[in-house]
């Protein structure tokens, strides 16, 4: 059995059957059933789990598959154990080659984590943070960040713990995905509405409706899982006749890996002839994103029917069981999509409020981004015009120097020389005679000089008014 084929449905159960299932021989009859071609020597095909580890998952099973001894503790394993993580303890015995090359599958893992993480910032614009990678791998729960060198037994538990979480919740991921589709659609369809006339609107609504009745309008849908959706399979894709439907015969023939399980792509594939009934690429009426979600809801419902164990995978025993089962030879009739809405009135409610609201918040961004640009031409205009007049400054600088305009000239005093006052001479009165002709150990400043007033006395003679009583100047 191929660890890559059952992994990509659940961890645990490739760990339980890993090599140790075989597929259980079928007598077939050969005068009315064609043997299938043997594909012993083609590998299965591989099929994307849709985790992002998904190439470093594949890998590390592969080359757990190479050692002997954990091949061989595989077989005594049961599910809780694993659970436990006593599985992962393993490694330890595991050969040094292997255990090398799962080192290096870990180095290699952990530098792809980083470039991713540094993609991002980069398309985030901050090239000119520092990264802490370390803070940041805290987010990939499936490989040990704190140790980034080898790969030990915490890494291979961390990651069949991941896988087996991670798978669990996509199918419940791509439901909320669908949903959410469906609603856009409707809400899209709404809008366009609202933007006709009255006329326009009528035609738009009546197309509609007629797509709606156009896509409803298909033959009976058999119920998955049945014992005449099986038969259909067996009469169309296998070209048998249905009077010899043998259960046992019928999982050989589909079991295309021939690992003794139907896993969920198996599954799917035994649907097909049901939705070509309901949904055709060349059809306006018929959406190929609700014909896959069709097809998981059959894969589904098949599963919680028949996968008594959970374990993701439908083995013979347990479809040989579910053949003999009331709801297989009389089930139910199926609903389909178009008669399961995927969403609640009210859910589109609250959508359409999320929608409203992102559109405000947008707009209030829109706005802001408009006020930035509209500052920043502003502080340009500035810049331009600050520029300008510094233009000018150094051009009038320039036309100066060109011009060689001399400054005045400079006076120079020698010894007690007092220089010649420059512009307009004004003598002193009559009277007034310079005061450093009778002392000649004056030294005046000829700009004190200058602030005498011209009606000053002459302070050689002593005032009228200070002299004593009786004395009288003497001329």
């Amino acid at each position: 059995m191929s660890w890559s084929q059952v992994f990509h449905t659940s961890c645990l159960v490739l760990l339980v059957h890993l090599l140790c299932l075989e597929a259980v021989p079928i007598s077939l009859d050969k005068t009315k059933v064609n043997q299938p071609e043997d594909k012993a020597s083609e590998p299965p095909p591989s099929v994307d789990t849709g985790l992002h580890y998904d190439r470093y998952l594949r890998e590390v099973i592969d080359f757990l598959e190479k050692d002997q001894h954990f091949r061989e503790k595989l077989h005594n394993t049961d599910m809780e154990d694993i659970k436990m993580g006593k599985l992962a303890k393993e490694l330890d015995f595991v050969s040094h080659h292997v255990r090398t090359q799962l080192d290096e599958l870990k180095r290699q893992e952990v530098s792809r984590l980083r470039t991713l993480i540094k993609a991002k910032q980069d398309i985030e614009g901050g090239n000119d943070m520092a990264v802490d990678h370390q803070a940041l791998l805290k987010q990939f729960e499936y490989l040990n960040h704190m140790n980034p060198h080898t790969f030990e037994v915490e890494d291979l538990d961390r990651l069949i713990k991941s896988a087996t979480n991670d798978l669990e919740n996509y199918d419940k991921e791509r439901h909320e995905e669908f949903k959410k589709y469906e609603m856009t659609k409707d809400h899209e369809r709404r809008e366009h509405l609202k933007t006709l006339d009255d006329e326009g609107r009528k035609k738009e609504e009546e197309h509609y409706e007629e797509m709606k009745k156009k896509h409803a309008d298909h033959p009976k849908v058999n119920h998955p899982g049945s014992q005449n959706q099986f038969k259909e399979v067996w009469e169309e894709a296998d070209g048998l006749d249905p009077e010899d439907f043998d259960p046992k015969t019928f999982f050989k023939l589909h079991d295309s890996n021939g690992d003794g399980f139907f896993d969920e792509q198996e599954l799917e594939a035994l649907f097909t002839k049901e939705l070509e009934k309901i949904y055709d690429p060349t059809n306006e009426e018929d959406d190929m994103v609700e014909m896959e979600e069709e097809r998981l809801r059959m894969r589904e419902h098949v599963m919680n029917e028949v996968d008594t164990n959970k374990d993701r995978l439908v083995s013979l025993e347990e479809f040989l069981i579910a053949t003999k089962k009331k709801e297989f030879l009389e089930p139910d009739s199926w609903e389909t999509l178009e008669q399961n809405q995927a969403y609640t009135d009210e859910e589109m409610r609250e959508f359409e409020e999320h929608l409203t609201q992102q559109e405000e918040d947008l707009n209030q961004k829109a706005s802001d981004l408009q006020k930035q640009r509209d500052e920043l031409e502003r502080q340009q205009e500035q810049l331009n015009s600050q520029k300008v007049e510094l233009q000018q400054a150094v051009e009038h600088m320039e036309r100066l120097k060109t011009q060689k305009v001399e400054p005045p000239p400079e006076v120079h005093v020698e010894g007690n020389a007092i220089p010649e006052p420059q512009g307009e001479y004004h003598p002193l009165p009559l009277g007034h005679q310079d005061m450093s002709q009778n002392h000649p150990g004056m030294k005046q400043d000829n700009h004190l000089q200058n602030q005498i007033p011209h009606n000053t006395q002459d302070l050689s003679q002593p005032r009228l008014q200070d002299l004593p009583p009786g004395h009288q100047a003497v001329p």
